[in-house]
């Protein structure tokens, strides 16, 4: 069992660079993002971990399915597909599905989350 606890402190993620790096195109600002896998890899049928990143905007297309927590900060998800736009703080959750278009705002210095992942080929 690996614990997620929301006041856990998340100090040992390792730098991956700006999110342009992950497949995102940045839109506004240099997002740089973070993450520690815990369990698989992405890409796998199944994994799971933490993710941060600085703030800034950017798109994504979803490369899986995700279930995910905020543990730190504050993010602005809009969905493409339909114009749906939520603000997320900590302790909230979402789902997305693999392939969807996700604009993310993140309007804190740092933002953290918890994540699941699911991929399908």
């Amino acid at each position: 069992m690996i614990p997620l606890k929301l006041k856990q402190g998340y100090s040992d993620l390792e730098s991956i660079g700006s999110v342009a790096n992950m497949g995102a195109e940045v839109l506004e600002g240099d997002p740089q993002a973070s993450s520690k896998m815990l369990e698989g890899n992405i890409g796998d049928p199944l994994s799971c971990g933490v993710f941060g990143c600085t703030g800034g905007k950017y798109r994504v297309v979803y490369p899986f399915s995700e279930h995910a927590t905020v543990v730190e900060g504050t993010v602005v998800l809009t969905n493409e597909l339909t114009g749906e736009s939520l603000e997320y703080h900590v302790g909230d959750s979402w789902f997305v599905k693999q392939g969807t278009p996700i604009t993310w705002d993140v309007k804190s210095d740092t933002f953290i989350k918890h994540f699941a992942a699911v991929t399908q080929s």
